[in-house]
């Protein structure tokens, strides 16, 4: 989920006739992606738009759906500059197929910055063809129409028509270029903005399938998977011919696996049977020989010890330097040091990792939760040796991906086992098959030394990170003199993968929870102290992008919405953080208070974000801002993953603790509407919300959590 470096974008449209009748607009668009989202594709066709002579408007929403919203939120675009009612639209997942509608992918809340403006004018250079298509029917000027709920007038001659009349009119006018295509004035936006509820909530709250879990097809068998505990291991021997055996079982299939990397096809046991229930049962029974590998050699404990050693030596890398931090700490009147270490953590997607696929004839139809369908189909077509063009890959809805479904091992998987058994199999992951072969958040270690002067000002900044790979632009680089930012390698076998604000959900915990420290150490006010920082002292390079208006605008929002300073209840603290994650500015202010038995009580979480000029959905986006706040607190409070000997120990929510209900709290949301491309929401809230509920912790109680889950720390 890291963002691609730049993107542009040219489009056009054209028209054509439906059968019967009717409109069908599509957009040309090419896009300029960096890895991981794959190379440049050529100008395809894009069917967005369905206008039938019966009135119906139907609107493709192109990008998976995850629980983000944008399922609504990119048709809305469309529809806002459309001039129709969002009653009138029905809404309909795309499928995956790049060639039709660009690239598409959830992840690095990229959805509505590369969409924002080519939708506006696929949406109106629609209506631009409606309105001369009414025109020419009335054979009066276009600027003497107006557009309302779907509907063409004529004020003069009170005359209209719907877009559903004038449909088959329309697909007879030349498309305009698209840089000439008007565009409404925000100012008169009537839908973007608003509260919309999702597309698919009265479906999901009444059980209708909509999921990758939920799918059937006829003749369908079911799988289960069994790998090696220790990541990369390799079967020798198992009891294949016993668990043929068992009841229900029709296939027990040896996959030895392709390659090496850790998010293809890996080696293990398939068992397929005639129902999920009896593979799963048989699959008690089954028994398999390893061969585990190097990576047995590996566990937590060594990680640290080996982070520990590499702390204490000169660092591999230097990534930035400005100024000379060294002799700013040898000259400082205080120095502060600490180091912050955050844990491998999972994804643990309420929707475990499932696939449905069908070999026939050579050919591959895939139902399939994912987050990147086109290196899916690349994946699973590299990986079988068929082309891309023998594999038709639906969308499921996604239960919850967070940046596990940008891999596509589980696709695979199901890929070439249904090939092997030449029938419709759906491949469902137990629990324990989720937390114990995930592709995890990385661990990281930071260690900080920060220098300052006599009168508290923060003059020097040291930081070595191990694990993490913290980029040349991270903050506070270019707002300290004396900057430097050093890394160290720690090769490990454990996969990692992009999990919520990739980088930044680990980076803003060490570095604003650092900040407090120095804010204590110059005893001054920690919010005060952040926005003395927020004034560049050395010229910018390429890398860097943070824009400290924009952060001072939403930490001094954040400050007048929570009521930072006013006196707090016995036993509360109050703790604030920023970061710029995602192209999102986001402050936050967390009360908090810790029993005597050391349990945390979280009361309310202020956030003040700054995303741009246009709130797509207002609905949708307080609801990431809010999933974002209770997603980091519930990383923070319990969730680690470690590592014994190769593999993972914990198996099930019983050790893997998620934020119950009655921990929940309540989220403030605001928002500054700067004059800004809009930008997405999934990842920018949740980074802030950690260290500024440790930093409410030690205004609580004294206690400095520098190292996370935050667990039984406080007993």
């Amino acid at each position: 989920m890291t963002a691609p470096t730049a993107y542009d974008r040219r489009s056009f449209l054209r028209v054509t006739a439906l059968v019967g009748g009717g409109l069908l607009v599509g957009s040309y668009a090419r896009t300029a992606l960096a890895a991981p989202f794959g190379a440049e594709g050529d100008p395809q066709l894009n069917a967005f738009v369905r206008i039938t002579p019966d009135g119906k408007i139907t609107i493709m929403a192109k990008n998976p759906e995850e629980g983000q919203g944008v399922k609504q939120s990119l048709p809305m675009i469309i529809c806002e500059e459309l001039d129709v009612e969002w009653s009138q639209v029905t809404i309909e997942q795309a499928l995956a197929d790049e060639a039709k509608y660009g690239v598409q992918f959830a992840g690095g809340s990229l959805s509505t910055p590369m969409n924002f403006e080519g939708h506006r004018q696929v949406g109106a250079a629609t209506r631009f063809i409606l309105v001369a298509a009414a025109a020419k029917t009335w054979n009066v000027p276009a600027a003497e129409l107006t557009t309302a709920k779907g509907v063409v007038t004529h004020a003069a001659s009170k005359r209209s028509l719907s877009y559903g009349k004038l449909a088959t009119t329309a697909s007879t006018i030349p498309m305009p270029d698209l840089k000439t295509v008007p565009l409404k004035d925000p100012k008169k936006f009537t839908l973007l903005g608003k509260r919309i509820h999702g597309v698919d909530n009265a479906a999901i709250f009444t059980g209708k399938p909509l999921f990758g879990i939920d799918v059937m097809v006829p003749g369908m068998l079911c799988a289960v998977f069994e790998k090696c505990p220790v990541f990369g291991g390799k079967v020798t021997s198992a009891n294949v011919d016993h668990v043929r055996k068992l009841p229900g079982v029709k296939h027990v299939v040896i996959v030895n696996g392709v390659g090496t990397a850790l998010d293809g096809l890996m080696p293990g046991v398939a068992i397929v049977a005639d129902s999920w229930y009896n593979a799963k049962v048989a699959r008690q029974q089954l028994q398999v020989t390893w061969d585990e590998g190097a990576t047995a050699q590996q566990s937590s404990a060594w990680l640290a010890a080996r982070a520990a050693e590499l702390l204490a030596k000169p660092s591999e890398k230097s990534v930035r330097k400005d100024g000379d931090a060294a002799a700013a700490l040898a000259g400082a009147a205080k120095t502060v040091e600490a180091t912050y270490f955050y844990p491998f953590i999972s994804h643990a997607t309420l929707e475990p990792q499932n696939c449905t696929a069908h070999w026939k004839d050579g050919k591959l139809e895939i139902w399939a939760p994912t987050q990147m369908p086109a290196p899916g189909r690349k994946l699973v077509s590299d990986t079988l040796g068929i082309s891309p063009d023998a594999i038709t890959l639906h969308m499921t809805r996604i239960g919850g991906g967070f940046g596990r479904r940008l891999k596509n091992d589980y696709m695979v998987e199901a890929a070439w086992i249904s090939r092997e058994v030449n029938a419709p199999v759906k491949l469902l992951w137990t629990r324990e098959d989720d937390l114990r072969h995930d592709h995890y958040r990385q661990a990281g270690f930071h260690k900080m030394t920060a220098a300052l002067d006599a009168t508290g000002k923060l003059v020097g900044w040291r930081s070595h990170v191990i694990l993490e790979n913290v980029r040349a632009g991270e903050y506070p680089g270019r707002y300290v003199p004396n900057y430097s930012l050093e890394l160290s390698a720690l090769p490990h076998g454990i996969p990692t993968g992009a999990l919520r604000a990739p980088g930044s959900n680990g980076i803003a915990f060490a570095i604003q929870g650092f900040i407090d420290e120095c804010a204590v150490a110059a005893g001054k006010d920690p919010l005060q102290f952040r926005l003395d920082m927020l004034t560049p002292v050395v010229p910018a390079t390429q890398a860097d992008t943070f824009d400290a208006d924009r952060m001072r605008g939403v930490l001094e929002g954040v400050r007048d919405k929570s009521g930072w300073g006013k006196p707090m209840p016995a036993g509360h603290g109050k703790g604030v953080a920023f970061h710029f994650s995602h192209r999102g500015y986001f402050a936050e202010v967390v009360e908090a208070s810790v029993s005597p038995k050391g349990e945390v009580k979280v009361h309310k979480v202020w956030v003040v974000g700054d995303i741009g000029h246009t709130i797509t959905n207002m609905s949708g986006a307080e609801n990431q801002v809010q999933g974002g706040c209770i997603d980091g607190v519930s990383a923070a409070l319990g969730q680690e993953i470690t590592i014994d000997k190769g593999r993972v120990v914990q198996s099930n929510f019983d050790q893997y603790p998620l934020l119950r209900m009655a921990q929940s709290f309540p989220v403030e949301v605001s928002f500054i509407q700067s004059p800004n491309p809009p930008t997405g929401l999934g990842e920018p809230s949740l980074p802030p919300v950690i260290p500024a509920l440790t930093n409410a912790i030690f205004a609580a109680t004294g206690k400095r959590i520098r190292s996370l889950p935050i667990g039984n720390q406080l007993a």
